[in-house]
C-alpha cells in the first residue's frame, strides 16, 4: 500500500506534502529511540510527538509517513525539514490503539 491509498483509506489529514512512498509495516511509540532501534525502512510511524527529532529519526530509519494523533498540532519548522526529506506527516484525531486498530484493519501489519 502508497502513502497516498493509507491516506485516503484511513481518512488522515496531511499536513505537508504527500509522497507515493510504499508502507509496509506500523510502528508505534512516542520514543524516539525506540523507532531508532526497531522499526524498519517502509514503516508508518505512529506518535504523539511533534518535534523535529521526528522527521530526523523518521529520514535515518526511511520511514515513508508518520501520523500525529489526538490531533496534535505540529509547528511548521517540523513540518519544513520533513517536507525536505520526503517524509509525509498525517494528523488524525483518534489515539494510537484506535489508529493501530485501523492500521491492521487495512492490513497493515506491526512491525517485526
Amino acid at each position: 500500500m502508497t502513502v497516498k491509498e493509507l491516506q485516503s483509506k484511513l481518512k488522515l489529514k496531511p499536513l505537508n506534502d504527500v509522497n507515493d512512498k510504499e508502507i509496509e509495516g506500523a510502528f508505534i511509540s512516542d520514543m524516539v529511540s525506540d523507532v531508532m532501534a526497531g522499526a524498519q525502512p517502509g514503516n508508518v510511524w505512529v506518535t504523539v510527538q511533534t518535534h523535529k527529532n521526528i522527521i530526523a529519526a523518521a529520514n535515518l530509519v526511511d520511514i515513508p509517513a508518520i501520523i500525529v494523533v489526538r490531533n496534535k498540532q505540529v509547528p511548521e519548522d517540523t513540518l519544513q525539514m520533513a517536507d525536505r526529506v520526503g517524509v509525509t506527516v498525517f494528523n488524525t484525531d483518534l489515539d494510537s490503539y484506535s489508529i493501530a486498530i485501523k492500521l491492521y484493519e487495512a492490513g497493515i501489519k506491526p512491525a517485526g
